[in-house]
């Protein structure tokens, strides 16, 4: 049978013993010191709980594992947890995700209302990307059309997407009001 590394039993361990302030510093140390393996990094993304897979997450990039992690964060984009929404756009999904699943990264964020301010290196991956401002355009005219409000960051997403020295391209409509 497997034994578990002392670190990965201490990763494990670090919100008891450390505090849940202190916890994801902690983890995210005990991977790096390790030099954690893949292996290891999926068992415990695997085994975990949210906040043992989001510390996972967080230190992904502190790693070498070029993109043998990006299964991990394509699951964390899957799920509804927003904590761990969060943590999968950071500075690996930055350098790893392909640009289609990093657009829809983007867009996850905006369902989730996770702040855009979370995507590592956005404004870098966005300018000039006519296909993520097609489909921010297109999510704007879906909730317009819906009646609902379209988020701000949206907007701030979307005009990221101009190239360098253009204005962006405008959103949908404001939603009419019974004045209108």
């Amino acid at each position: 049978p497997y034994a578990s590394p002392s670190w990965e039993l201490r990763y494990a361990a670090a919100g008891r013993h450390c505090g849940q302030r202190h916890a994801d510093s902690v983890r995210s140390l005990l991977l790096v010191e390790a030099h954690a393996p893949l292996a290891s990094v999926t068992r415990l993304y695997d085994q975990g709980t949210a906040a043992e897979r989001r510390a996972v997450l967080l230190t992904l990039h502190l790693l070498d594992l070029g993109d043998t992690a990006l299964p991990l964060v394509e699951d964390a984009l899957r799920a509804n947890d927003t904590r761990l929404v969060a943590a999968a756009v950071g500075p690996y999904a930055a350098d790893h995700l392909a640009p289609h699943a990093w657009r829809h990264a983007v867009l996850k964020c905006l369902f989730t209302e996770v702040p855009v301010a979370a995507v590592a290196r956005l404004a870098d991956r966005a300018r000039g990307d006519t296909e993520l401002a097609r489909m921010l355009t297109d999510f704007a005219a879906e909730r317009t059309a819906a009646g609902r409000p379209v988020p701000e960051d949206l907007r701030t997403a979307l005009a990221l997407t101009a190239p360098a020295g253009h204005p962006a391209p405008p959103t949908a409509a404001p939603a009419p009001t019974e004045e209108s």
